[in-house]
């Protein structure tokens, strides 16, 4: 459920349906009305799932790649609909797929990674969805911009769309990745900062691309109170035309649901709750001092900068930085705090370093 009081939604009936998250599953693409519906009762046949998506368009990286069977899927759909009970889901890029998605009696909506990173075609959309009270997902942008996904949201928001969500399926990377796209979780998190109000839905199949990364992704994404799961399900996943690899069977979701746990937001325990009120109230002692100790650097910063500038000496000293880097590192490694996370801090550090010097050195004799 979500973590903060709200106006009732579509998303949050759904949620209040079960105790479980919402899970939303069904197929990369609909490639065949039999392969629609054998996806669809094997699902059904689980009474877990609660929407049932298919990619009816599939925008594809380079042309010759299937695209998806477009307007000609949506009646399968509506069998879908029919047979099992199951609300269903699509992606839409256009005001046209809007109107013809509409039309057969789609119950969900969602906005894809390629489509959100661009404004134009976002306020086109939330343009033509503007009175449908039709339900909305917005997947993050491609590239690492919650600017970019908040907006999406904002531009559906005035257009009086109040039935939202948000799904995380990872970010392009240039660095190398185990993950076909990385989940860079720090991003995520900041949106369900900025809407808490909104259901945050990760996508372990497009964040790990691979079977074998989907149980640790949604463990994760549970882990961090995601308010729900959207995953690939397919009857033969490797004969499937779009992302063979990252698919599943509908027998092995249930399996997946078996094995993943579900933690509480909270324990009625009293002996864990005095416990963990002893532990934060140490950890904020902890921030008090890190901040102090951080304000004494910072003075130091300052007073190196008026010797810069009394002696013409630039800011940037990179020898020093480098040994900064390298030592702090070390540092941490020695007392067990994890040495990427002390490099990150430090770049900050630094920069905030860089800022004063240059302020200083700045003034006006």
């Amino acid at each position: 459920m979500p973590s903060v009081s709200a106006p009732e939604t579509y998303f949050t009936r759904l949620l209040h349906a079960q105790a479980a998250p919402l899970l939303i599953a069904g197929p990369c693409s609909a490639e065949t009305e039999e392969q629609v519906l054998a996806t669809a009762h094997g699902l059904r046949a689980l009474g877990r799932v609660q929407l049932f998506r298919a990619g009816v368009w599939k925008p594809r990286t380079r042309p010759g790649s299937f695209e998806g069977r477009g307007a000609a899927a949506l009646p399968w759909l509506q069998r879908v609909k029919a047979e099992t009970g199951l609300p269903v889901t699509i992606e839409v890029a256009t005001p046209r797929h809007v109107e013809e998605a509409l039309a057969y009696g789609v119950d969900v909506l969602w906005i894809g990674a390629r489509t959100t990173v661009n404004p134009f075609a976002v306020q086109e959309l939330a343009d033509a969805l503007a009175g449908t009270g039709v339900p909305v997902m917005v997947k993050n942008p491609v590239n690492p911009d919650v600017a970019l996904w908040a907006g999406a949201l904002e531009r559906l928001e005035r257009a009086g769309i109040r039935d939202l969500a948000a799904i995380h399926r990872g970010f392009s990377t240039f660095a190398p990745s185990r993950y076909r796209n990385a989940p860079t979780w720090a991003l995520p998190i900041e949106l369900k900062t900025r809407f808490p109000h909104i259901p945050l839905i990760c996508d372990p199949s497009h964040i790990g691309g691979r079977r074998d990364l989907l149980l640790p992704i949604a463990q994760k994404a549970l882990d961090l109170d995601y308010d729900g799961l959207m995953i690939e399900t397919h009857p033969t996943p490797d004969q499937a035309l779009s992302d063979a690899e990252q698919q599943i069977t509908p027998q092995r979701l249930g399996e997946l649901l078996q094995e993943l746990k579900y933690r509480y937001r909270s324990s009625d325990n009293a002996e864990y709750r005095n416990k963990a009120e002893e532990l934060r109230q140490k950890m904020d002692v902890a921030d008090r001092e890190i901040i102090e100790a951080l304000a004494r650097r910072m003075s130091l910063v300052e007073e190196l900068a008026e010797y810069k500038r009394e002696n013409n000496v630039k800011i940037l000293q990179l020898d020093r930085w480098q040994e900064i880097f390298a030592s702090r590192r070390d540092w941490a490694g020695r007392v067990g705090v994890n040495e990427k996370f002390v490099a990150e801090l430090y770049k900050l550090i630094h920069i905030e370093s860089i800022r004063k010097q240059t302020e200083i050195l700045q003034r006006p004799e």
